[in-house]
């Protein structure tokens, strides 16, 4: 699951952090990204990002395994972020197509290469056109599954029509994540491994439950805690991720506040109704 960062009055918030990690590993989650979009990584400087990673592996002790954010659109600053965590517990990197630059398809090829070949650490690629404005196709990504260390990828494009293919380029052992929680499900039934999930963060039991569920074939079930879980799936987003999981996990008293970091601010009134009637339609409420 893809994590938020808790932050009072715009610095990180260690204690609430360490209660979402608690939360988490009670409620069965099966894994944490830390500093991704969903973490504000962005807006969090490389020290930050490191300290922040470093704490939740802390915080986690071992319970559950810890996805680090390390992307960037600058290859040295990727490299930069993945070396600065080669001893510190966390289980691999997650790491986001390059944004704002639009490299080719070359480029985002080589960017990974790079990263990959600085690393002994599993790599799982990124590739969120929405945010990024560059598509990492399914043939670069089967041409990088070649690379030993780079195990997976997290797709956020909601396109199904991509699993199969890249199934078959990249091979049966790597590794498909969905970053789309809408169509999570979808992506499981059609032999997705998981996903990682924005919904998680406050309806973790649920969505831990549920993929479980979907993964031992047992889809009806699995479907019918999706439905449910939905309105969430779809009203996080009614404003740019994170504001309004913060404000739901807020609502929900799992942070103290519902602060981001400028350029984000926190979720509007008009939209507020929306996602506290997505949360009580998940039966959070």
């Amino acid at each position: 699951m893809a994590l938020v960062t808790p932050m009072t009055h715009g610095e990180v918030d260690y204690q609430d952090l360490k209660k979402l990690i608690e939360y988490h590993i009670q409620a069965g989650s099966h894994g944490i990204v830390s500093v991704g979009t969903t973490g504000e990584s962005t807006t969090l400087s490389i020290d930050e990002n490191v300290k922040v990673i470093k704490k939740t592996v802390e915080f986690a002790d071992g319970r559950i395994p810890v996805i680090a954010g390390t992307g960037s659109n600058a290859t040295s600053e990727a490299i930069t972020m993945t070396k600065l965590l080669a001893n510190s517990g966390v289980a691999g990197c997650l790491s986001v197509v390059p944004y704002y630059n639009k490299p080719t398809q070359e480029g985002m090829y080589l960017h990974y290469k790079a990263i990959a070949e600085s690393t002994d650490l599993p790599q799982i690629l990124y590739n969120v056109p929405g945010r990024t404005g560059s598509d990492l196709k399914p043939e670069t990504i089967g041409r990088l599954a070649k690379i030993e260390n780079i195990v997976a990828v997290k797709e956020a494009t909601g396109d199904l029509s991509r699993l199969p293919l890249i199934k078959q380029l990249a091979g049966d052992d790597f590794i498909f994540l969905s970053g789309d929680d809408a169509t999570g499900f979808e992506s499981m039934k059609q032999g997705g491994q998981g996903v990682i999930s924005v919904t998680n963060n406050v309806a973790a039991a649920d969505m831990a439950k549920m993929c479980e569920l979907a993964l031992a074939g047992k889809f009806d079930e699995a479907e019918a805690m999706n439905n449910r879980l939905m309105a969430l799936h779809h009203d996080l987003f009614v404003e740019s991720n994170p504001i309004p999981v913060k404000w739901a996990a807020y609502k929900l008293g799992l942070i103290s506040e519902p602060h981001l970091r400028l350029p984000l601010t926190t979720l509007s009134e008009s939209a507020q109704p929306k996602v506290l009637k997505a949360l009580q339609q998940a039966g959070l409420i």
